[in-house]
């Protein structure tokens, strides 16, 4: 079952989800690209599910967004998230084609960016996904910059990630990130995780220890009437990590195979990670998944701690 919302805007709210605005209860957002182009099926549905059910753990609501026929879904019931986990051709959302989609009554899963659009216009503070994009490699060539670092400049929520993804030049996303006024802090290391792998080399611009002192700092941020999102990098568990040093060997492999076979444009983070995925015998994928499940778990701690 959904509720609408607006008689203008066609979106709906899962009946969980609405249930929980209802009440003031804590409620973390996800994305649906990682159910549609992350993984097939029954694997993306079981680790839907698995996410879901930790944030719940946790004392918060999950609400996965999506656009399904033009509507614009925050939470999707048992149902729809299965039907999700099985549909062919679902476009790829960001901020330049979500309301395309919704126009024109088509299906898509949403990125990081358009993620973030959703949960704010339905008022959610927070938001678990598995890793940001950013600057690409040889960006000074291509121009290839995720849109998500301008939505976090611009969207007032919380991201809870493992950092930018490896496959991407992460000193200047960083750099970016800062010159956008984003604050970027590291859960519990002074050290800025790579996806993948818990070190980038990378000394973390902010550390904090706690969701508490996570939720104080957006507090005050809120209180000074700062705009924009924060982003959260929480370094995947150690159990899971593959090093850096041997994911950078699988990575510059991958970033070879894109070249010759002349990738561009959205096409090429599925393209590496697929590649990734057989360079490393399926470890980058295990990786993923242990990630995603440690990230929506510190969203859901901090969703909580931002209404207690």
């Amino acid at each position: 079952m959904t509720r609408p919302v607006s008689p203008l805007l066609p979106m709906q709210y899962s009946d969980e989800v609405a249930a929980a605005k209802a009440r003031g209860a804590p409620i973390v957002a996800l994305e649906s690209t990682i159910i549609t182009h992350g993984m097939p099926y029954p694997g993306n549905l079981e680790m839907a599910r698995s996410v879901e059910r930790i944030i719940r753990e946790q004392g918060a609501v999950p609400a996965t967004i999506a656009v399904i026929d033009g509507v614009l879904h925050i939470g999707l019931d048992e149902a729809r998230l299965e039907v999700l986990a099985q549909t062919q051709g679902a476009m790829k959302l960001s901020r330049a084609d979500l309301a395309f989609a919704i126009a024109e009554r088509r299906t898509g899963a949403t990125t990081v960016a358009a993620t973030m659009i959703g949960a704010a216009r339905a008022g959610i503070k927070v938001f678990a996904t598995g890793g940001i994009g950013g600057v690409h490699r040889k960006a000074e060539e291509t121009f290839d910059i995720s849109a998500d670092l301008d939505e976090l400049s611009r969207t007032g929520v919380i991201v809870v990630c493992a950092g930018a993804k490896a496959i991407l030049d992460i000193p200047k996303t960083l750099e970016v990130l800062e010159t956008r006024g984003v604050p970027v802090v590291t859960y519990d290391s002074p050290v800025f995780p790579a996806f993948w792998s818990r070190d980038s080399g990378l000394k973390s611009p902010l550390t904090l220890n706690s969701p508490a002192a996570i939720a104080n700092f957006q507090t005050v941020r809120d209180q000074l009437g700062v705009d924009g999102g924060m982003l959260i990098a929480n370094p995947v568990p150690e159990a899971d990590e593959i090093p850096r040093e041997e994911m950078e060997i699988y990575i510059a492999r991958a970033l070879d195979n894109a070249e010759r076979d002349e990738i561009a444009g959205k096409s090429v983070t599925p393209y590496l990670l697929d590649n990734l995925f057989h360079l490393t015998d399926g470890r980058s994928l295990k990786t993923n998944i242990a990630l995603v499940e440690n990230n929506a778990r510190l969203a859901a701690e901090i969703a909580v701690a931002l209404v207690d």
